[in-house]
């Protein structure tokens, strides 16, 4: 099953040197959720050829322009495109009032449901429950209320090992219990007819994704990701900008990278550059030498999240 994130937008306040706003697309099988919707965010919907079909969740951080202004546009353009497939907007408080006053002053009924949930800013919440995947929200420390997402994809069934299949006549409700993860017994003796070890192996990796959101320096974050295969941490100034982060509650390269290697993440991406930053080899040098795993969030670029089996 696919399962990869896909940068269309890295930059932070404004637009700059042809980076756009914060925005990203996170794809688990055929389901996409669109997290944080900087403006202009479905222009770079048709540059990049994202399958907004796709799409059946929105996931909006806070209200800082640079994460939500593409909103409305985005709602706007499924209605003209005849969407009739539900929508899922989560967001924090006041969002639904601004994309209820322009729909009521456009006077436009949207061809397609559109739900809203508001997520609490103050504990980590289960927002998806999906059938393959979950999602949580976890606070943030910003000027304002802010979460953070973490994506990680639901426990798999074991591998039954074929040789073993062929040796042994299994009824359909011993294979299922196996793939289950349980021992089969005999009902009457309760002598163990088929193991787990003996008859399958491990079930394959479940991958995770975690997007921290905008950010001071916070170890109390750590939590929420620990061990996670992919961190996007916000990084948005480097080192000899470090009172002008803890001013603005954001955070620099090496401390994304601080974090990361405390969370023992597997890969770290840096995103939301400030536009002062014209180049951006001096943060990822930054980053690295704290955390050598680490890549620069590069508009367009898709990050794959490789299945592997422990075997």
């Amino acid at each position: 099953m696919d399962f990869h994130v896909t940068i269309l937008g890295s930059n932070s306040a404004a637009p700059a040197h042809d980076r756009n706003q914060t925005s990203q697309i996170v794809t688990i099988g055929r389901v996409s959720v669109l997290v944080d919707c900087g403006e202009g965010t479905q222009i770079q919907f048709r540059k990049f050829g994202v399958k907004t079909s796709r799409i059946e969740y929105i996931l909006i951080s806070h209200l800082h322009g640079d994460h939500y202004l593409g909103l409305m546009g985005i709602l706007s353009t499924f209605h003209l495109n005849k969407r009739t497939k539900p929508l899922t907007v989560f967001g924090p408080k006041g969002l639904d009032e601004i994309i209820t006053v322009q729909l009521k002053y456009g006077n436009i009924k949207l061809n397609y449901p559109l739900n809203f949930v508001l997520i609490n800013p103050k504990e980590k919440t289960k927002l998806i429950d999906h059938k393959f995947f979950e999602v949580y929200s976890f606070p943030t420390k910003h000027r304002v209320p802010c979460t953070g997402f973490f994506f990680a994809e639901k426990p798999k069934p074991r591998n039954l090992r074929k040789e073993m299949l062929f040796k042994h006549k299994l009824n359909l409700e011993a294979i299922n219990n196996l793939k289950a993860g349980r021992d089969v017994f005999d009902e009457e003796s309760g002598e163990l007819l088929y193991s787990l070890e003996d008859f399958t192996y491990p079930p394959a990796h479940t991958r995770s994704y975690a997007y921290s959101a905008d950010t001071i320096y916070d170890p109390d974050l750590i939590p929420n990701f620990e061990s996670v295969d992919l961190l996007y941490h916000e990084s948005t100034f480097m080192e000899s900008e470090k009172e002008r982060a803890h001013e603005t509650f954001h955070s620099t390269a090496s401390q994304a990278a601080s974090i990361a290697k405390q969370a023992n993440a597997k890969k770290l991406l840096l995103g939301h550059y400030s536009v002062r930053y014209k180049e951006l080899d001096g943060l990822l040098m930054e980053a690295q030498e704290v955390f050598p795993n680490t890549e620069l969030s590069i508009e367009g670029k898709t990050h794959i999240l490789e299945e592997w089996k422990p075997y």
